[in-house]
């Protein structure tokens, strides 16, 4: 089969940790053949009567099992989406309006006939951090708001808060107010820009000190081990991206409850690859845009989270 992966520029792959050269590598490894573009690389044309199929220069590449190079471009060409028998949208975060943009250009190559995995519509239906809201019995108190007095009014009751953006990631914009309200007006400053930008405010989790944990959820089923990633040096970020150390370890009970009760929901709205991020017992986010973690996982519980989702991608195209 052919897939193309639309994401950030090959050439900024780590691949010793990159969940997207994991689904490469395990694909190429089945024989099937692997292209790759950027989103700003899809495009749409009509000549005033009818409209051509969505289309993109993409990067036809062989993997050279090295690290430098660690891909090999056979050739660049002009294709249709639709000749693809998978689209993996993969590009990072943040989910911006040239992302908003591109989820629906890939909208449209679905009506011509295109497989895009996840769906266009389910990643712009799920925002990352607002997700959650439709699952309050699984979530921290939490508070999203414009208005500066309402956050004030949440730390007066909660006392140790998190406040954060709704476009950060990787626990960039992220700040911990304890009870004795330190900086918390120029805290709402920075991220309120005077009520022109919304923020989520939730009660700090001790339990963090415990890691932040990605569960991975694959065609509704979770992947048995979820990475820990573990605050360093008196950070109350665990991201990796901020310094925190990634410790696989079995799901819980409480991390079994939750991934089973939002799995199957999820991959019916066309969301073949979910992270649930929780900390503790309470669910705090759900990636749908690029979920990571992958090779750490595999890493270290020898579990072949790549092998289980292209077999999950494998019978979502056998499905149609």
């Amino acid at each position: 089969m052919k897939f193309l992966f639309i994401a950030d520029p090959l050439e900024s792959f780590k691949i010793n940790k990159d969940s997207t050269y994991a689904m490469m590598r395990e694909s190429a490894r089945r024989g099937h053949e692997l292209a790759a573009c950027e989103p700003g690389r899809l495009r749409w044309v009509s000549d005033g009567r009818t409209g051509g199929p969505v289309r993109a220069q993409v990067r036809d590449i062989v993997l050279t099992g090295h690290s430098d190079p660690w891909f090999r471009e056979s050739t660049v060409r002009d294709t249709a989406l639709r000749d693809f028998d998978a689209v993996l949208m993969r590009k990072d975060p943040p989910f911006d309006s040239e992302y908003f943009y591109a989820t629906h250009l890939l909208e449209q190559a679905e009506r011509e006939g295109a497989r895009v995995y996840n769906k266009p519509r389910a990643l712009r239906d799920h925002p990352e951090k607002l997700a959650i809201l439709e699952f309050p019995q699984f979530i921290a108190p939490t508070l999203v708001t414009r208005e500066p007095q309402a956050v004030r009014d949440f730390h007066s009751e909660h006392r140790d808060i998190i406040l954060k953006p709704l476009d950060g990631m990787g626990g960039m914009g992220i700040f911990r107010v304890k009870d004795d309200g330190l900086n918390l007006g120029s805290i709402i400053e920075t991220l309120n820009q005077d009520g022109a930008q919304t923020l989520m405010v939730q009660k700090f989790i001790p339990a963090i000190a415990q890691g932040d944990k990605r569960i991975l959820v694959i065609g509704g089923q979770p992947v048995p081990y979820a990475l820990a990633r573990i605050p360093q040096g008196g950070e109350v970020r665990g991201n990796l991206a901020a310094g925190g150390k990634g410790v696989a370890q079995p799901l819980t009970a409480r991390d079994r409850e939750i991934a089973d009760s939002l799995g199957p929901l999820l991959a019916s709205r066309g969301l073949l690859l979910v992270g649930l991020d929780v900390i503790g017992e309470q669910l705090t986010e759900i990636n749908v845009t690029s979920p990571t973690c992958f090779q750490e996982i595999s890493d270290q519980s020898g579990f072949d989270v790549a092998k289980r989702f292209v077999d999950a991608l494998e019978a979502a195209i056998a499905a149609g």
